[in-house]
């Protein structure tokens, strides 16, 4: 049985574990799944039924199982042209792909423009670079070691979005630059539980690795679903604030889960493309809008920007955001606050 398919539903209501529970009484419910995104997936929602509660969470795992593997740059699947499938095309020629790879590289190449090319999916050349010392100086500490700068300034020679014809009409992919790669790490997640949340009934709460959208409010109590914002020093449990999820997802960046570090110095891995280097602001920056997938892209955006520019691009999109300064100090949008509980 693979990960994908332990699927546990997890009856949150004890009344529903006892024998002649009323059937037509509102309840609610959670389900957690692995695999997806390589993370965990928590399903929150309120159902009189719980074998539609547990219909809709299978769908849920099912359409993000999708998603995960039409969006995998590490590995292909059968039967599918991923993304996998055209890095490795590049400079071969365009791939036939599912209109959901055409859709997400659309909205890359508008969150590259609104970022001035802070968020960039084409930068897979340089962020492979990274992402390689990254995961052999995790398993080998002592040995610990920073990619290469000249290898780093030519990878970078090989981005940009004039690199990629995207062909709607065909539905096809093509990479002209043998060298480039797309990495769509800062997007993917985020964009995927847009999409899936949009087909989502009233009231549920969707967390995919921490990426929280919401349908609406908690059908149980007629107020809002709430959130933690963690504390970069803590545990996973150690919360800054709790979020009212009111009309907005929660996406949070940030250097305290993927990093590793050399010579003592933690190296994070959202990289800023004009050092080639971990971006060094900010401990995490925690994004509000309601838009899953516009969250994931802010978050790496303003993680690699002061606070004032980043705010000039929160109001463009109509969020908000809290920085975590390196030395513990938090800073807020004029309109985060009010949905801190």
């Amino acid at each position: 049985m693979t990960r994908l398919k332990r699927f546990v539903i997890l009856m949150l209501c004890a009344a529903m574990l006892l024998p002649g529970c009323a059937r037509g009484e509102m309840k609610r419910y959670s389900a957690s799944f692995l695999g997806v995104f390589d993370t965990v997936t928590a399903v929150v929602g309120v159902s009189e039924d719980m074998e539609v509660f547990r219909a809709t969470a299978q769908r849920i795992s099912d359409e993000l199982t999708v998603y995960h593997r039409l969006y995998d740059i590490y590995h292909t699947y059968d039967g599918m042209n991923n993304l996998c499938t055209v890095n490795q095309m590049a400079g071969v020629e365009p791939v036939q792909v599912d209109r959901r790879i055409i859709d997400l590289l659309l909205f890359c190449r508008e969150m590259s423009q609104a970022t001035g090319g802070l968020v960039d999916v084409t930068w897979g050349s340089v962020l492979c670079l990274w992402h390689d010392a990254r995961t052999y100086s995790i398993n080998d500490p002592e040995n610990a070691y920073l990619p290469d700068l000249a290898a780093l300034e030519e990878a970078a020679q090989h981005t940009g979005f004039d690199k990629i014809i995207i062909d709607e009409e065909a539905s096809t992919v093509y990479i002209t630059d043998p060298m480039t790669r797309l990495d769509v790490g800062a997007v993917a997640k985020g964009y995927a539980v847009e999409q899936v949340a949009r087909t989502l009934p009233e009231g549920m709460m969707l967390s995919v690795g921490g990426n929280v959208r919401v349908t609406g409010h908690n059908l149980l109590t007629g107020e809002a679903w709430t959130a933690g914002v963690q504390d970069p020093e803590g545990t996973d449990s150690d919360y800054l604030h709790v979020v009212k999820l009111d009309g907005v997802s929660i996406v949070t960046s940030g250097d305290y889960r993927r990093y590793f570090t050399v010579d003592g110095t933690r190296y994070g891995h959202i990289i800023d493309p004009d050092t080639l280097y971990p971006g060094t602001l900010w401990r995490a920056v925690c994004i509000l809008v309601p838009d899953s997938g516009v969250a994931d892209a802010l978050s790496t955006a303003l993680y690699l920007l002061p606070r004032q520019e980043g705010q000039q691009l929160l109001e463009r999109f109509g969020a908000e955001a809290m920085w975590m300064a390196p030395d513990g100090e938090a800073f807020y949008s004029p309109g985060f606050e009010k949905y801190i509980k």
